[in-house]
């Protein structure tokens, strides 16, 4: 793995056999030089017997760095940790555990919370993975709060996620906290996905009769992105889309895991927090400007949801000019 000193250092630590698609969740978020954006990450593999590591997809992939490169990471990702029946070495845990010692943030996307839970890194905190594995996570470790609901919870040193697809949001997620949104966004758009999942979002988990989604939601949040400095409320959203309100709830909660008021308000501090980075306008225009009427139901949205106040926002991640 080649950096440079300033640069943040994510390692992934694989073992066989692994799955392909939780690695290129934190390969395709932290490994990929993008045109226009500076790169900050340098991103990297190994594991504990450097070599040939066979993977789910049915080809091997050499992965020459052992378990020393977890003593140089700044983050270090357990991108699934199959079968979650046998546990990992004791060489392992001790190196994962001198990561986070050291203050290396350890973050798991899947089944990847076994070995943190191994490691003891979750006891007496709340966690959570895949929806099917929650239910053995909590019986094999109690001392863990399993919470099969959200798509991430991260605790700053230590971070879960559920199923694959939450290993995006969990790593866009690190990446906004780490460089703020503007930088998060710039990486989303390059991969054609939302910008941004909150983690208590629930999980995609198939309900006793899965509905059929006939209609994409894709046209309506377009429409609503282009008006997000007007007061929208729920009934004009169905109105456009020619729905009942209580059947646009049921198609978000399908197809976006939230409801419509949510997935709107998340929208306007998405927006808000890039022109908190980006400009110098006050938190007037900047509340206008995103549908929130007032710097003081901004103020207070903001802290709700980013647990932070905008000005404090604006002074940590104030794009330099």
């Amino acid at each position: 793995m080649r950096y440079f000193p300033a640069m943040h250092r994510v390692v992934a630590l694989v073992r066989p056999r692994q799955s392909t698609f939780e690695l290129a969740c934190a390969a395709q978020v932290f490994g990929i030089e993008r045109q226009g954006l500076p790169t900050r990450y340098a991103f990297g593999v190994c594991t504990e017997r450097p070599g040939p590591v066979a993977t789910y997809a049915g080809y091997d992939m050499l992965v020459t760095d052992g378990l020393d490169a977890l003593d140089r990471a700044d983050t270090v990702v357990v991108p699934g940790w199959l079968p979650v029946k046998e546990p990992p070495s004791p060489a392992v845990v001790r190196a994962l555990g001198r990561a986070h010692a050291r203050g290396a943030r350890v973050v798991s996307i899947c089944s990847g919370a076994f070995l943190l839970a191994h490691a003891g890194l979750l006891d007496g905190r709340r966690a959570t993975t895949h929806w099917k594995l929650a239910d053995e996570l909590a019986a094999r470790f109690p001392r863990i709060r399993v919470d099969p609901d959200p798509l991430y919870v991260d605790h700053g040193d230590v971070a879960t996620s559920a199923g694959a697809g939450a290993g995006i949001d969990l790593c866009m997620h690190l990446v906004r906290r780490d460089q703020g949104a503007r930088y998060a966004a710039h990486i989303a758009r390059t991969m054609v996905m939302p910008p941004h999942r909150e983690g208590g979002q629930l999980q995609y988990s198939a309900p006793p009769h899965p509905a059929q989604i006939d209609d994409t939601l894709a046209p309506l949040l377009e429409w609503i992105i282009e008006r997000l400095g007007e007061p929208l409320t729920v009934e004009e959203m169905a109105a456009h889309a020619g729905v009942s309100a209580r059947t646009l709830a049921r198609r978000f909660a399908e197809q976006l895991g939230t409801s419509p008021g949510q997935w709107l308000l998340a929208q306007r501090i998405a927006t808000a927090r890039d022109l908190l980075e980006s400009s110098d306008l006050p938190l007037d225009a900047v509340a206008r400007r995103v549908g929130l009427s007032s710097a003081t139901n901004l103020r207070r949205r903001f802290l709700t949801i980013m647990g932070t106040t905008p000005g404090a926002y604006r002074r940590a991640f104030r794009a330099e000019p």
